[in-house]
């Protein structure tokens, strides 16, 4: 048996596959089944930064119906209603942390660095391991330019790390005009990852009752390509570690992954179609890989892939390209 344990924002997983945020990891029977079929760790649902600033808003109303602050204090915020979702967010943290062994992540999905930065403090005090902080912002505000668009990340981060201790994460998305350079500025504004990318909504169009609606919800191998690429392209210059993310479905993608450099990979949409039994099929897939070409752990081939380690830089960029649509026939 290979040794499978990689580092991953400080923490030593017993492998490398992270369930990333989603429905599976909503609560403690389903994590707890997660660690038993071997996931390394997981990744909160996310909380999402309007839920957290809606149930302020709901406190701060009934402070105000019950005399404890004026009534002019509230005229910046909305009509919302409490549900206390930020309040069960930490309960299953600290509940977690009683009852599993693996590494626990928390995930706030996020476009400003507004209101809600008080709570990843008390995320830190239920117990999380570390944090991640999902942030799509998609640059359709043709009145803001991409410094602009850039700066919020960072403004997000500076707040978020003045108020805790763990290890940070910043799930991305690739809608960027120089996606490379931002990344390597995110990796140096003291964030301890990079999560390589951010799975967005997909729209669609309902051709029968002309309305806008979701496209398809889980990803397939085929989505694994950008990730793949930018994970070649930036291993090695980032000063973080890196996690792959969207359409890793089998133990060869893992694999591919970590010859581009990725420290874990991040899982979903193939534990939906397949179950959590098969993160051993992929681990297993892994360690028969490993054993026929000789590695005895993941470090030893991390990266040996990667544009920066490859003989052939440009195999990840336009000369792939050309030789890709030169050698396509018409069936």
């Amino acid at each position: 048996m290979s040794d499978l344990s990689t580092k991953y924002l400080g923490l030593t997983l017993k492998n490398p596959i992270v369930i990333a945020s989603s429905g599976l990891t909503d609560s403690v029977e389903a994590i707890k089944t997660l660690e038993e079929k071997g996931a390394a760790a997981v990744v909160l649902k996310s909380l999402f930064e309007e839920e957290i600033i809606a149930e302020m808003d709901a406190n701060l109303k009934k402070m105000a119906s019950d005399n404890f602050i004026y009534p002019e204090t509230l005229d910046f915020y909305e009509d919302s209603e409490e549900d206390n979702l930020s309040m069960k967010y930490l309960e299953l943290i600290s509940n977690l942390k009683k009852q599993v062994n693996i590494p626990i992540i928390a995930s706030i999905n996020c476009v400003t660095a507004e209101q809600w930065t008080y709570f990843p403090k008390q995320v830190e005090e239920a117990g999380a391991d570390a944090l991640e902080l999902n942030i799509f912002i998609l640059p359709s505000d043709f009145n803001r330019d991409k410094e602009a668009n850039e700066k919020v990340y960072f403004d997000i981060i500076e707040s978020v790390k003045k108020q805790v201790n763990i290890p940070i994460s910043l799930k991305v998305s690739y809608y960027s005009s120089d996606l490379g350079r931002s990344l390597q500025k995110f990796s140096q504004s003291g964030i301890a990852g990079l999560v390589l990318f951010n799975k967005f909504y997909s729209p669609d169009i309902d051709l029968d009752k002309m309305e806008v609606t979701s496209g398809k919800i889980l990803s397939s191998p085929e989505d694994m390509s950008i990730s793949l690429r930018w994970m070649a392209i930036m291993s090695g210059r980032v000063s973080c570690d890196l996690a792959a993310s969207t359409g890793i479905h089998d133990g060869d993608a893992v694999l591919k992954q970590i010859l581009a450099g990725a420290n874990v990979v991040q899982i979903a949409s193939t534990v939906y179609k397949n179950g959590p039994e098969h993160i051993q099929k992929m681990l297993s897939d892994v360690d028969s890989w490993m054993d026929k070409k000789g590695f005895t752990s993941l470090e030893e081939f991390r990266g040996k892939m990667s544009q920066s380690e490859s003989l052939n830089p440009a195999a990840f960029e336009r000369v792939q390209f050309m030789k890709y649509f030169r050698g396509y026939q018409h069936p």
